[in-house]
């Protein structure tokens, strides 16, 4: 048999290692795999390279993506994504597909096993919001690189009496928020699920300087919002573009929170966006062992039929989800996560 594999969407810390166990164990059970470059716009373009053992030695602790990754939407402007990418994998002799992508990747792959093309999809991304699985690979990394940058700050905040207002990825959830905040003692952690109101986030911040203690750390998620909106100049200040599935541009809700919360408090205030760095980098240990625990589970899915699946993590064990199931609507922050979280608010 011949396996496909492709990455989309976001870069995320593992995906080499899931490449790397995709294919050695496919050629070590005598089948061959084909590597798709840049996502769906490599299948679209039928732009392959040829993954053997060789080619993916020594790729485990690499950030990043050995075969790049995009978010082209092959039905984009209605254009019959199926068809297109049906010609291709019969071209290539390719009997099942590996997506490794994320909601966006993974709704393609669905559409695709509806239209009875054969895919085992591989979940991926930082915000740990997919369905279906307990975590994703990537996002272990994505938290640790969070914390560390949190644990630098508080230095710099307690040296110069000040609000640092960190700002992380998560567009619907808030999973890199919580978990980062917790292990870095923030004072206040804002998140997609919880909209939230300023003037009380201001008030965390009074009752901490009346305590005696001088600086303050705040958390947001990227797609964070305020109650109402009043009195904050915006919750993101992207451009207003939208990439091929329709998703805007984040990033700016610390800006506009450190403004609002200087005004309000007459505290110095900073912000920091830490942006794209969450994404790059060596994956750590557990998630290096998680994505080839799914890279191994996709190929032996993949050889033996079950398609329309999803690798899974379900408690300690790799199981198969239901692939529709599994991008049905995204897995968001668990309540009872954040009331921990609020112990330690102010």
């Amino acid at each position: 048999m011949r396996l496909g594999i492709l990455t989309g969407g976001g870069d995320c810390p593992g995906l080499n290692a899931v490449i790397r166990a995709v294919v050695r164990k496919a050629t070590g059970e005598g089948h061959a795999v084909t590597g798709f470059r840049y996502g769906w716009a490599g299948v679209l373009a039928d732009d392959t390279v040829e993954l053997t053992h060789d080619r993916t030695t020594g790729i485990l602790p690499r950030g990043g993506t050995i075969l790049g990754t995009s978010r082209t939407n092959p039905y984009a402007d209605g254009a019959d994504g199926s068809a297109s990418i049906r010609a291709v994998l019969e071209r290539r002799g390719i009997d099942a597909l590996v997506p490794v992508g994320g909601e966006d990747t993974l709704g393609v792959a669905r559409r695709l096993s509806d239209d009875g093309v054969a895919v085992v999809g591989v979940p991926k991304t930082i915000d740990n919001d997919l369905a279906g699985t307990d975590v994703t690979f990537g996002f272990h990394t994505a938290v640790q690189i969070a914390t560390d940058a949190i644990d630098r700050l508080h230095t710099t905040a307690e040296s110069h009496n000040r609000v640092m207002v960190v700002e992380v990825m998560g567009r619907h959830a808030g999973w890199i928020a919580a978990y980062a905040g917790i292990a870095g003692g923030a004072d206040a952690i804002l998140v997609p699920e919880r909209p939230f109101d300023v003037e009380e986030v201001c008030d965390v911040l009074r009752r901490r300087h009346a305590t005696g203690r001088t600086f303050s750390i705040v958390v947001v998620s990227e797609g964070a919002t305020p109650r109402d909106g009043a009195g904050l100049a915006t919750a993101a200040l992207g451009d207003g573009a939208t990439d091929a599935f329709g998703h805007a541009r984040l990033g700016g809700i610390a800006v506009a929170l450190e403004a609002e919360i200087e005004r309000r408090t007459g505290y110095e205030s900073r912000m920091t966006i830490l942006g794209h760095v969450q994404r790059g980098g060596t994956p750590t240990a557990y998630d290096r062992v998680l994505a080839t625990r799914f890279g191994v589970r996709a190929a032996e899915a993949a050889l033996a039929g079950a398609h329309g699946t999803m690798v899974a993590l379900r408690g300690t064990e790799i199981a198969l989800a239901d692939l529709a199931e599994a991008v049905a609507e995204p897995k968001l922050l668990d309540p009872g996560l954040y009331a921990t979280a609020e112990v330690f608010f102010g």
